[in-house]
């Protein structure tokens, strides 16, 4: 890849994520602005079984010098930003590799590809780039972030205009999940420090390894250069020093970013700044008078929790009765013509990116068959 430095697997290991959970908040003056240099990573030995894979078999991981995110700009008649891409592998190149150079994490590529080994695509392989996205159902003001796909959303003006710009994401592990609901920025910090909550260094006792109640800043620091604190207690959006694991299930529910990503992020959004939280890992959107349905594999969750919480059916929860009722309330003002066979491909298959499953309906006009196009396959 043309430009770009390659450094091991080794030195970008992924981590646990701030290990900061609700109703533990860290100390009032948590995030500091000191820096410390040479800390051995105090997280490198509880590596989740997912991230040692991603850790042994990919090959490298690139070092990016500038974030890839782009800005679009949105009216209220629009929820399909970006466009599908393709690339072709090189002979050297992971999966793993290639989403980065792209702004994307590694289970959106996974799931764009599921036909495409991911340590070894091969050379000329072509790669689908899950870069097109419909626009979660929220307010489009602030950070809105979808656990569900793995991404976050930033919205914000630019004069009279709206902008929005998109982010892959870790959230919360099954056992440290990402709190839903509405939160704010309350404080940011270069070069942060970590304090763990007593509930991870127990964890660690348990195991009979000791972990320092204070991480200072430096390249050992798990929450990497940039850290953004949230209203919700202990939680925060964090950078990270192993970044080969954005886009995975593996913090201890925070919210973590590309060091990139975040950098870019970081001065662009204020103190007080609105945030959302949701979990919609269906999404309808109307790009001019065509409909789009994106679907992703709806998250797991632990037998005492409900895994329908943000569910439109409620009852049954993520199931295709659910598409069902999305479809009644996105057309609920706009009639469409829609390929029913197609919409049952594209949850079956949940390949996490925006298909054409429709068109609207001109007024008076009859309902029709419309065959839009197909689930394009590599």
């Amino acid at each position: 890849m043309i430009g770009l430095r390659f450094v091991s697997l080794f030195a970008l290991m992924l981590v646990c994520g701030s290990g900061i959970r609700a109703q533990e908040a860290a100390p009032a003056d948590a995030l500091t602005d000191e820096v410390t240099d040479g800390l051995v990573d105090p997280l490198a030995e509880s590596l989740s079984n997912e991230e040692r894979v991603v850790e042994e078999r990919a090959n490298q991981t690139a070092v990016i010098e500038s974030s890839a995110a782009e800005n679009f700009a949105v009216d209220d008649s629009m929820a399909v930003i970006g466009e599908l891409r393709t690339t072709q592998s090189m002979y050297e190149d992971t999966l793993v590799d290639i989403a980065r150079v792209h702004g994307l994490g590694y289970e959106e590529i996974r799931l764009a590809n599921p036909a495409v080994d991911a340590w070894l695509p091969g050379e000329g392989t072509e790669v689908r780039l899950p870069t097109q996205f419909v626009l979660p159902k929220a307010r489009r003001s602030g950070l809105v972030i979808n656990i569900a796909e793995y991404r976050m959303y930033y919205y914000f003006r630019d004069g009279d205009d709206t902008l929005v710009t998109t982010f892959p994401i870790s959230i919360g592990r099954m056992d440290w999940g990402t709190p839903l609901g509405r939160a704010a920025v309350v404080k940011k910090v270069k070069d942060p420090s970590w304090y763990p909550p007593q509930s991870i260094i127990d964890e660690w006792a348990a195991d009979g390894r000791e972990l320092a109640q204070r991480v200072p800043p430096g390249p050992g620091n798990p929450l990497g250069q940039y850290a953004i604190r949230l209203s919700i207690p202990g939680y925060l959006i964090h950078g990270t020093n192993r970044p080969a694991g954005v886009g995975m299930r593996v913090t201890h529910g925070c919210i973590r970013m590309f060091p990139e990503d975040i950098e870019h992020l970081f001065p662009s959004v204020p103190v007080n700044t609105a945030v959302q939280i949701v979990n919609q890992p269906f999404k309808f959107g109307w790009q001019g008078d065509d409909l789009y349905l994106e679907v992703h594999p709806p998250l797991e969750t632990k037998p005492t929790e409900s895994a329908g919480v943000e569910d439109p059916n409620g009852t049954d929860p993520w199931s295709l009765t659910s598409i069902t009722e999305l479809y009644i309330r996105v057309t609920d003002t706009r009639e469409a013509n829609v390929n029913w066979k197609l919409i049952d491909q594209v949850y079956a298959e949940r390949l996490g990116i925006p298909v054409h499953v429709g068109t609207a309906r001109v007024p008076g006009e009859a309902v029709a068959a419309v065959v839009p196009e197909p689930v394009p396959d590599l």
